[in-house]
């Protein structure tokens, strides 16, 4: 009796360890030479076709947006590296150094003075219209340059001071800001250039300015026309750069409208360079974003030392922009050549006869 229990038994756990067996799933079988077994996802499951996905290769869709074939942006990954990496660090160094090079030269030179004093007599240096291009340029700028800089480091620097919230909404208006006052800042450059140009080409006076350091070394300024060296430097700075940053700023606010980095290199090819110029949309864009962020930056840092120069490092300097009055004296110093070019022209308009 007790034998046929047993075996009963032994015969149960037997039949339901074989049901178990059963209802277990077939182990898969293994993949031999990148190949996926029964053909059910097609024989192309290799490494080299999903590196090809991983590097951005372009398969086809049946929706209108035909971009959505891509199924990994790779150069995505290799932009928000650069751009969180090495531009924004690089950036934060150079705007630094530019504010602790100004304080520097303003502790070991102080505040350049008159250097015989104030005459009481003044002369036009900028005429309204200059000013007006120089503010409206200047003014746009500024504004351009803090929202900027909103952009690229705010979450680190002003988020967690004034919250999400606020920032969220300050981010919003600069947003809107920066790309409405773009085009401020666009006209006030193409004025700016063309009330300006001419005194901005090179003069041999250039030269002796440059040699003497615009007066740094010695005590003596040396001889200069309307615009210095330093300002002539300083002028094809802004036009250049601004020139640079407003084209890669307009194919941001049109994005995928513009090729300006494949045709750039294309020329640039002309010189033995070899750079790519098949570029997709996408990568255009995020070259066009990386480059409006170093030549902003390279800008910002540039404008600190020209606004020291122009307001606390100078005395007298700011009136040339303010009232477009400077003091005889000091126009002398800094601008001699300029002063005797504009006596000139007032002693024959007083010889001349009346009409």
């Amino acid at each position: 009796m007790i034998a046929r229990r047993i075996a009963a038994a032994l015969a149960l756990a037997a039949f339901l360890a074989a049901g178990a067996v059963s209802g277990l799933p077939a182990p898969a079988a293994a993949q031999t030479a990148g190949q996926v077994p029964g053909d059910a996802l097609g024989t192309s499951s290799d490494a080299d076709f999903w590196r090809q996905v991983r590097q951005g290769a372009q398969g086809q869709v049946t929706i209108p947006n035909a971009r959505a074939g891509v199924l990994i942006q790779s150069e995505g990954d290799n932009w928000r590296a650069a751009r969180n990496g090495p531009v924004s660090t690089w950036g934060a160094w150079a705007l630094l150094g530019a504010v602790i090079l100004v304080a520097a030269f303003f502790a070991i030179r102080g505040r350049i003075r008159i250097h015989d004093g104030p005459a009481g007599v003044t002369i036009e240096r900028f005429k309204a219209v200059e000013r007006f291009a120089h503010w409206l340029m200047a003014g746009s700028f500024v504004i351009l340059g803090l929202t900027g800089l909103n952009i690229l480091y705010g979450r680190y620097v002003l988020k967690p001071v004034i919250g999400v919230d606020a920032f969220a909404a300050i981010t919003l208006f600069g947003k809107y800001a920066h790309n409405y006052l773009s085009f401020a800042f666009m006209a006030g450059l193409a004025l700016a250039f063309v009330l300006w140009v001419v005194h901005n080409l090179p003069h041999r006076s250039d030269a002796m300015w440059l040699l003497k350091g615009g007066g740094i070394i010695g005590s003596a300024h040396p001889p200069a026309r309307k615009f210095n060296a330093g300002q002539k430097i300083l002028f094809w700075l802004v036009m250049l750069g601004g020139l640079s940053i407003s084209l890669s700023g307009i194919a941001l606010m049109f994005p995928f409208e513009f090729a300006l980095f494949a045709k750039t290199f294309a020329a640039l090819n002309v010189f033995g360079l070899e750079l790519p110029t098949n570029l997709t949309a996408m990568q255009e864009m995020q070259l066009s974003q990386l480059w409006h962020t170093v030549v902003a930056v390279f800008l910002i840092a540039v404008i600190v030392a020209h606004i020291y120069i122009g307001s606390l490092g100078m005395e007298g300097a700011f009136d040339a922009m303010g009232s477009g009055q400077v003091d005889l004296n000091w126009a002398r110093e800094h601008h001699s050549l300029w002063v005797e070019e504009v006596e000139e022209r007032e002693a024959a308009r007083r010889q001349s006869p009346a009409e």
